[in-house]
């Protein structure tokens, strides 16, 4: 009789995991599909004048945990979906866009339109769990290559790679450019 090994955890020391970074974003993996089947989870650095873009996914659940700083963040459908400021939106019950604050979370079901934005002078910081994985690792590590600063980002390259994963932008992905 072969005797089975037992499962075992997963521990993660601060300042560890695998980094990506980029002028535009800096991703931290923390647990990955190699680890869950339940969902990845990364450490994001949002840099001033980063915005997401509202995007929503159809298969996809997200939530989103501020460490540091702030964020304007959306997370509901909007009562008309405009394809240029997702700021102004607003749901037909009358919630609109947040300044999230450390300690805030916001949870992303299937089907929900979501963006956030860094409008600060300063950095922010968010934890990030993204379902099912390895999805959401895989479009970071893509996206942050076509965003490595070194060229104009290839927009025919981003739509692309966001249909592959789920994505459906529905307002730009805007960055500053790093130098």
């Amino acid at each position: 009789m072969t005797a089975l090994t037992p499962p075992q955890g997963l521990l993660i020391p601060p300042g560890h995991g695998r980094s990506l970074r980029t002028p535009a974003q800096e991703v931290t993996f923390k647990v990955t599909g190699a680890h869950s089947r339940m969902a990845s989870s990364f450490e994001v650095t949002v840099p001033p004048g980063f915005d997401v873009g509202a995007h929503v996914h159809t298969r996809s659940e997200e939530l989103f945990y501020v460490l540091e700083g702030e964020l304007d963040v959306l997370a509901f459908e909007p009562r008309v979906r405009t394809s240029d400021n997702w700021r102004r939106w607003q749901s037909r019950s009358g919630q609109s866009v947040t300044r999230a604050t450390p300690g805030t979370v916001i949870a992303v079901p299937p089907g929900c339109p979501h963006a956030f934005a860094n409008p600060t002078a300063a950095p922010a910081r968010m934890f990030f769990l993204a379902s099912p994985p390895p999805d959401h690792e895989r479009y970071f590590e893509e996206l942050l290559e076509l965003l490595d600063g070194t060229a104009e980002p290839d927009a025919a390259a981003i739509a692309e790679l966001r249909v592959r994963y789920d994505t459906e932008q529905l307002t730009p992905l805007r960055h500053h450019r790093g130098g």
